[in-house]
This record gives structure tokens, C-alpha cells and sequence, in this order.
């Protein structure tokens, strides 16, 4: 094969033309071969299967029936006419239905001679009707047939109303592997194959548009997502390692006056060791030249909180601010009352900004935080507001980033002439494979200890046909002494 065949422009592949070529263009996004073999289907269906008319049901998915056409009826209509064809097989008939390309049908399709329609069938007064059917000679049915699974890719009501139908497709889908001999250029390392044992780009290509069995189209999916998911976490590592030497940070130089006294005279409890691993990372991020990405993850109760206020210390240690927003003001508030309970003997200057803070107040919060006077500000989407101006804001925290959008976290960050550096924390639990695809622009960092005497959080998902059960049980542990709280996404 040509390294640039794919590459053709899919008006030149056989039995496509300039016409279905635009079709494909404008409705599927097909543009060349290559876009055509990575139109996966969505979904595939058992073509050994063949339905009696006598036992069709309303309004089902796609079935297929053998019978002979009997007749053709052309009825008027108000634009235009439908042309309909009585289709008979041992126990019955039903009626075949085209709306447009009636001449070719009339002319190409033969009377008393034994067809395969397969479509969606309607009732309507007690008849069964099949528009636009995909209709194959028996004969020519049989032989084609590779396999029980036959594949339906996605498509669009223009392209079926202009005949660009799923057998259509699939043909397009069979001259691409006859023009390659079905090989294709390798696209991951023999060394990664070898290792995860999996199946070649060329066998997983053929299997995933002609499967042979369920087997073969399980290890075709698994091999394409995974190169799928490879590269763009590839991607994103080669963003990241752009990002970190490009963007440059404000290096904090020191460990100075706040956090030592705090670790030495304030800190509440021990730190875990995982939480000690966490900081002595972060610590390393904010003492390069970079700017700090850095996921914080950690089930509630294993100690972030504590992780991103000593963080807090060393900005501030550094002569920067700091920020912390959270998604609610409920969050918002009890991080105010934490880290001032934290901060209590540091005389440090902490202030509280949401939707309900008063206008005069917001005045005065934002003239401390323009002159520098405050060192940390907390609170919701209004940290984001242009009038929130910082003199020099070091260290962004922000609680529970997925509940923020790119373009609200990009406002946050542009808060400073240089970003700040900005360490983002979550308490859904993600596997760190998937966190590394979510989150590949961020570093990673992941509080896998609780502190001691601190019960392990068990995370369950229930559907919503079960709402109430969730609340009695909610109730019911309410009853006990226990706490509960209620939040939507």
C-alpha cells in the first residue's frame, strides 16, 4: 500500500462519486480513505436472524424478512408520489415504502423473486410498512454473509434519503481492504503489542468492520481504544513538559517564619506519611522556575485540607498571596472556618468573598487585596469578578475543579501578570490510569492514608429508581447522630 493512500480524497474511491463524496463530506465529517476506515460502527446486529411477517411487532428495531415483491403501487401525495410494493412471505404481507428513487427501484428490482428487506417496520391500521428498506437478493444475501454480526454505522436521515445506506457504506468499507490487501501501517511499537498483547492495526481494523465473532470484535475494540487513549495521553504529557518549559513560575526560595512555626508550635495532629510525600512534591514544584500544575487527590477526611493550607504558608512565606475557591458557598464557608481555626495563632490576614458578602464589605475586601494587606482570600465564583484584583497573587487553590469550567479556572489564573502556581484538589476517587487521562496536563499527586482513628470512606453509586432508598437511609443514619450532606451536580 501507498503511505499516502489513505490520504486519497474519497471522491476517487469506487462507487462513490463527486455527489455521495459531498454527502459524506457534509454529513459524517468524511473527507479521505483515512476517514472512512475510522468510521467505526456504533452498534452491530444479527443478520442470521429472519423474522415471519405474521409475528412482527410495532415500532421494532431493525429485523429482516425473506419474501417475494408482488406488485408495485404508485400513490399520490401532496409533494410528489411514494412508490409502495407489496411484499409477501408464507404467513403474510406487508408493504415496502420509498419516498424518492422510484424509477431505479421499479426498473431494478424484480417481481416474485425471493429478497432480504431489513429495516424498521411501522404499523399503522393493522399493516405493517418497511420505508426505505435495504433490500439484497436472497441468493446474493447468503453468499455475502461473513458473519453473524454485521455492522451499522452512524448516519444521518440526508444520506439515507439520498440512498447512502448502511450496505452502502459497508461496500466502501470492503474496496478499501481489497485496494490494501487488508494492511495497514503499524501505528504502536512491536514492543507494546508484545507486552499487552495485542491484536495488529490491520487486524483490528478488519475485525472491527467484518467481525468474525465476538471474540475478534472484543479484542478490535480494546486494541483501538487503548491507542486511542495512548495518544492522547501521549499528547498531553508533550503539553505538559511544553507548558512547564515555557511558562515560567515565581520560585518560592524559602521555607520561612509561618510554616516552620506552624509545623513546629501549631500542627494539630502528625502528619501521615502520605501526606508528608505530598507536600515534599509540591514543595519541589514551587521551588523550580515552573509553574505548578498539581492534582490534590484524597478521600474526604485523609488530610488535603492541611496539605494545601501548609501550601498556603510557604506562598505567603515567599511574600505572595494566596487563593482557595470552592464550588459552593457551603464549602466555601467551612474552608474559611477551618483555616482560621488553623491560622489562629500566625496573625494571618483571611477573608471570606461569595455571592451574599455585602456590597460594603466587598469594598473593603477588595482594597486589602489590591494593597497586598490581605495574604489569603476564600470563596466561590466571585473570587472571579474583575473587580477582585490581587497585588500579588502567588499560589491558586481551587476545591473540586470538574465543578469549573476551563475558561472560569483561566480567569482565576489570570488574576497576576505571571501565572500563579495552582494546585487543585478533588475527593472523587479516580483511579490513577483514568486520572492520568482526565488530568494529563496536571501532575499527580494522591493522599492514599488517612489519619489515624479516621474510617476509610466507602464510595457507592446508586441509580435513580432508587432515590428513596438513599433517602431512608440518609434519614435513618440522621436518626443515629450521624451528619449528611445533600448536593447536585
Amino acid at each position: 500500500m501507498k503511505s499516502n493512500y489513505l490520504q486519497t480524497p474519497i471522491d476517487y474511491l469506487k462507487g462513490v462519486g463527486p455527489n455521495r463524496a459531498d454527502l459524506l463530506r457534509k454529513e459524517l465529517g468524511i473527507h479521505t480513505y483515512q476517514d472512512l476506515i475510522n468510521l467505526f460502527p456504533n452498534r452491530y446486529i444479527d443478520r442470521t436472524q429472519y423474522y415471519k411477517i405474521k409475528g412482527l411487532q410495532p415500532n421494532t428495531a431493525e429485523i429482516q424478512v425473506i419474501g417475494k415483491i408482488t406488485k408495485f403501487t404508485e400513490v399520490a401525495q401532496k409533494r410528489g408520489k411514494r412508490l409502495v410494493a407489496t411484499f409477501v412471505d408464507d404467513t403474510g404481507a406487508m408493504e415496502l415504502v420509498w419516498f424518492r428513487g422510484q424509477k431505479w427501484i421499479r426498473e431494478n428490482l424484480k417481481l416474485n423473486t425471493k429478497y432480504v428487506a431489513f429495516g424498521k417496520t411501522n404499523a399503522f391500521g393493522g399493516k405493517y410498512s418497511m420505508p426505505h428498506p435495504d433490500l439484497e437478493p436472497l441468493e446474493k444475501h447468503e453468499k455475502n454473509m461473513r458473519s453473524a454480526m454485521q455492522p451499522v454505522y452512524p448516519s444521518t436521515e440526508k444520506l439515507s434519503n439520498k440512498g447512502v445506506s448502511n450496505r452502502m457504506i459497508s461496500k466502501m468499507m470492503q474496496q478499501i481492504f481489497i485496494d490494501t490487501n487488508g494492511r495497514f501501517v503499524e501505528t504502536l511499537s512491536q514492543n507494546i503489542l508484545s507486552e499487552l498483547k495485542l491484536i495488529s492495526k490491520s487486524e483490528a481494523l478488519f475485525n472491527i468492520h467484518f467481525p468474525k465473532s465476538q471474540e475478534l470484535l472484543s479484542k478490535a475494540q480494546f486494541r483501538l481504544k487503548f491507542e486511542e487513549l495512548f495518544y492522547i495521553q501521549l499528547q498531553l504529557i508533550i503539553k505538559n513538559l511544553i507548558h512547564k518549559s515555557k511558562i515560567k513560575g515565581f520560585p518560592f526560595d524559602k521555607v520561612g517564619t509561618y510554616f516552620n512555626t506552624f509545623f513546629k508550635e501549631h500542627l494539630p495532629f502528625d502528619l501521615t506519611g502520605a501526606q508528608k510525600r505530598v507536600l515534599k512534591e509540591i514543595r519541589a514544584d514551587l521551588g523550580s522556575n515552573a509553574q505548578m500544575n498539581r492534582l490534590l487527590q484524597g478521600d474526604v477526611g485523609s488530610g488535603k485540607t492541611i496539605v494545601a493550607f501548609m501550601s498556603t504558608l510557604m506562598a505567603l512565606d515567599n511574600g505572595f498571596q494566596a487563593c482557595l475557591m470552592a464550588p459552593t458557598e457551603i464549602l466555601s464557608v467551612q474552608h474559611y472556618n477551618g483555616l482560621l481555626e488553623l491560622s489562629k495563632d500566625l496573625n494571618i490576614s483571611i477573608e471570606i468573598l461569595t455571592g451574599s458578602t455585602k456590597t460594603s464589605k466587598r469594598k473593603i475586601i477588595h482594597e486589602k487585596l489590591e494593597s497586598g494587606e490581605l495574604q489569603l482570600l476564600i470563596g466561590t465564583h466571585a473570587l472571579l469578578e474583575d473587580k477582585v484584583k490581587f497585588k500579588n497573587l502567588g499560589l491558586a487553590i481551587i476545591d473540586e475543579q470538574h465543578r469549573f469550567g476551563v475558561a472560569q479556572r483561566s480567569k482565576l489564573w489570570h488574576k497576576n501578570t505571571s501565572p500563579p502556581h495552582v494546585l487543585v484538589m478533588t475527593a472523587t476517587p479516580i483511579p490513577r490510569t483514568l486520572a492520568m487521562s482526565v488530568y494529563g496536563d496536571l501532575d499527580i499527586s494522591i493522599i492514599d492514608e488517612l489519619p489515624p482513628g479516621r474510617k476509610s470512606i466507602k464510595t457507592v453509586h446508586r441509580y435513580d429508581k432508587n432515590r428513596l432508598n438513599v433517602f431512608r437511609f440518609i434519614r435513618d443514619e440522621i436518626k443515629l447522630g450521624s451528619k449528611s450532606t445533600w448536593s447536585t451536580l
